[in-house]
C-alpha cells in the first residue's frame, strides 16, 4: 500500500491544509523511523511504521481547526477516530488504530469520560510497539510549527496539562526510544 494514494484521496494537492498534513507527518514518520533504527531490539515492522506515520492525522481534514486549514465540522480531538473510521473503510483497520490511539499518550475510557469528551466511549491507548512509537514521535510536532521539533521539557509541559500519568508515560517513552 502506498500512503500517498490514500491521502490524495482525501487531500489536495497545492492546498494549504495538504501542505500542512504533508509536512507534519513526513516529519513525524521520520522521527518514528530513526527510532525503529536505533532500537533494533524491539523488532518493529518497519514497513507498517513508515505507512502508519504518513496517514496518522488522516482525519484531520474532518475537523474545525483553521488555524491548520481544517473547513470540516468536528472539533480537532475527534481527528483520530474519523481517521480511523476511514482507513477501516479503506481496508487498513491497523493503520485506523493508531489513528485513534495517537492523541496525548492515549486516553482510556475512563479519561475520555470524565472528561465528557465528544469520542466514542472505548479505551484509546496505544497497545503495540509501532503505535506507541508514532504517538511518542506525534508529541515533538505541532502542525502550527512545521519542521520545528519540540524539546522534551515543552512536551512534557503540554502533557502535564492533561494529568500526571501522561507525563509518567511519556518519560517511560523517553526512556525506551530516546
Amino acid at each position: 500500500m502506498d500512503p500517498h494514494t490514500i491521502i490524495d484521496k482525501y487531500y489536495t494537492k497545492g492546498t494549504k491544509l495538504y501542505d500542512i498534513y504533508i509536512s507534519h507527518v513526513t516529519d513525524v514518520t521520520n522521527k518514528a523511523l530513526s527510532i525503529a533504527h536505533k532500537h533494533p531490539e524491539l523488532a518493529i515492522d518497519v514497513h507498517f511504521l513508515e505507512e502508519a506515520g504518513m496517514l496518522h492525522d488522516i482525519g484531520i481534514y474532518l475537523t474545525k481547526a483553521p488555524k491548520i486549514a481544517c473547513k470540516g465540522k468536528y472539533p480537532y480531538i475527534c481527528h483520530g477516530y474519523l481517521g480511523r473510521d476511514i482507513l477501516t473503510q479503506e481496508g487498513y483497520p491497523q493503520h485506523g488504530l493508531v489513528c485513534e490511539r495517537h492523541t496525548g499518550t492515549g486516553l482510556s475510557i475512563e479519561t475520555i469520560i470524565k472528561r465528557k469528551l465528544p469520542i466514542p466511549h472505548r479505551d484509546m491507548r496505544p497497545q503495540s510497539m509501532e503505535e506507541k512509537i508514532i504517538c511518542f514521535a506525534d508529541k515533538f510536532y505541532s502542525k502550527s510549527k512545521l519542521g520545528k521539533e519540540k524539546s522534551v521539557k515543552k512536551i512534557r509541559s503540554g502533557l502535564g496539562k492533561h494529568g500526571k500519568h501522561q507525563i509518567k508515560l511519556f518519560d517511560e517513552w523517553c526512556e525506551m526510544f530516546l
